[in-house]
């Protein structure tokens, strides 16, 4: 049995800072990963669409975002051939402009790498999230986060029935933050994540009241 999370009691950082890192543990993660990247975007107004950049064998292992799950998002997928053209689409296109959130599987980008990339997104005004496997490499990204899926809620009018996807979100390493960790939800009604904050069989009884917003952009 999975061990229950002990989850912060500090506020979710719900905006994102310009550069963000997402790693996936396990291929079972990576879907719980993209999730969260595209709930990095900038808020709502911001009707930019998001990038989505990765080498083609990135794509083949895990597949693609299924476009009418994504509740009318604008999303450019730009598959490439090897890392370098994924560094280079991802940071042209932050630096566009055109863009809200670059979105690239740029797996074992130097530190000098990811600090183009943070420079391009202050550039265009935009965010980027890094996706990968691992956390142990130097990285620029003001943020890195590990995440993991979680089981789904329970439906409240019928105990056999899988209610809201959650995920597990852990942030180890934030410009002057705490590390921490908490557990998000898809609501269906809206397409956002959300915090999920009726979760007494995981560690603290709740996280409302915290001076977290309860709604985040997806």
């Amino acid at each position: 049995m999975t061990p229950s999370p002990i989850l912060s009691q500090d506020p979710f950082p719900e905006v994102a800072a310009s550069l963000e890192e997402a790693c996936a543990p396990a291929p079972r993660d990576v879907g719980a990963a993209v999730a969260f990247a595209l709930s990095r975007r900038r808020r709502d107004g911001d009707d930019r669409p998001v990038l989505m950049t990765a080498p083609r064998a990135w794509f083949v292992e895990y597949g693609r975002p299924y476009g009418p799950g994504l509740a009318g998002l604008p999303l450019i997928l730009a598959p490439v051939s090897n890392l370098a053209e994924a560094l280079w689409a991802m940071e042209q296109g932050l630096r566009s402009g055109a863009v809200s959130l670059g979105l690239g599987a740029v797996e074992g980008a130097t530190l000098a790498q990811t600090r183009r990339l943070d420079f391009a997104a202050r550039q265009g005004e935009a965010t980027g999230l890094i996706l990968s496997r691992g956390l142990e490499g130097l990285s620029a990204a003001r943020r890195r986060w590990r995440i993991s899926t979680w089981a789904s809620a329970m439906d409240p009018e019928d105990e056999r029935a899988p209610g809201p996807p959650r995920l597990h979100a852990e942030l180890t390493r934030g410009r002057g933050e705490r590390p921490g960790a908490w557990m998000l939800e898809q609501d269906d009604e809206t397409h956002r994540l959300r915090l999920a904050d009726r979760l007494a069989d995981l560690g603290p009884p709740s996280i409302a009241g915290t001076g977290a917003p309860s709604g985040l952009a997806a």
